[in-house]
């Protein structure tokens, strides 16, 4: 679960209701706001850039009751909660509307409508492995990424054997690309697949070394929807600064997800022609298919 930031009782006017005289005169409205946020970051930053400010989030709520007439208080909060996903970070929020002087012709101490909004973005995750069991390290890996809390596996491609690029001398890879969606914030979603590559023995000493588990995550949102995520920062990168040169990433992507693409700067190039420019045969060399598995999750 996330930890919150928890905004209650923000108090304002508007003209809201179905009568006639309430699209005039104005009503109290009392908002309460839930922001589903990572912030650990934060936490060991203290810049608030690494959180959400409830500040903005306020003055969010009482522009959209302060502003044009709508019907349904049902509406006010579907609003209420666009805007409160819209600031980076949020991966979920829940609204309380209030109206507390809602024209009831019965005593009644309020009336509430509360919802509950969260992302949904896409994101794709590239696994590989070449020390120890790897193909039991995979499945178990797939595994623990759809155990985690906000995350949805929709599919896994089939195993591919591949030779290793660059870095020292070592075994061949068994890779594979998973495929899903999460409320997860981009930075988010990487510390946990740290977490779960440390779980499986995870030692970050020789860069391209051989390994017992590597989970990169290699694309954030969809850029076919144009709701990806492009970032470059010390931490995180996306998409995948390599992705598009990187066989024994996009034939398994390719396989699991046909109609992908990859942003390439202003460009969104399908994979499967990434796939074709490495190799005229669309089988780019040192990429093999592995015996078959079924993962679960």
């Amino acid at each position: 679960m996330s930890d919150r930031i928890v905004l209650t009782g923000v108090q304002t006017d508007g003209t809201h209701g179905v009568l006639p005289e309430e699209h005039e005169k104005p009503q109290r409205f009392v908002v309460d706001v839930v922001l589903e946020v990572d912030l650990q970051p934060a936490g060991g930053s203290d810049d608030l850039a690494d959180t959400v400010s409830y500040a903005d989030v306020a003055d969010d709520v009482v522009a959209i009751v302060e502003g044009p007439h709508v019907d349904l208080v049902e509406t006010l909060a579907d609003r209420m909660a666009a805007a409160a996903l819209a600031h980076p970070g949020v991966e979920a929020v829940e609204v309380t509307v209030h109206k507390p002087d809602a024209p009831i012709p019965h005593p009644f101490a309020d009336v509430a409508v509360r919802i509950r909004r969260e992302h949904a973005h896409r994101f794709v995750v590239a696994l590989g492995a070449n020390e120890g069991d790897p193909r039991r390290t995979l499945a178990s890996a797939v595994r623990a990424v759809a155990g985690l809390d906000g995350v949805r596996v929709d599919g896994v491609s089939d195993l591919f054997e591949t030779d290793p690029v660059g870095g020292p001398e070592q075994p061949a890879y068994l890779n594979a690309v998973l495929v899903g969606h999460t409320r997860l914030a981009p930075a988010t979603l990487l510390r946990r697949l740290h977490r779960i590559e440390a779980d499986h023995g995870r030692v970050r000493q020789v860069r391209w070394g051989p390994r017992t588990l590597d989970l990169d995550l290699v694309q954030h949102g969809d850029p076919r929807r144009d709701d990806d995520v492009v970032v470059d920062t010390e931490t995180l990168v996306l998409p995948h600064p390599r992705a598009h040169e990187r066989g024994f990433v996009l034939v398994p992507w390719a396989q699991v997800d046909p109609q992908a693409g990859l942003r390439r700067g202003d460009e969104v190039v399908p994979v499967v022609d990434l796939v074709a420019r490495l190799d005229a045969e669309g089988q780019p060399a040192g990429v093999r298919v592995a015996e078959a598995w079924h993962p679960e999750w």
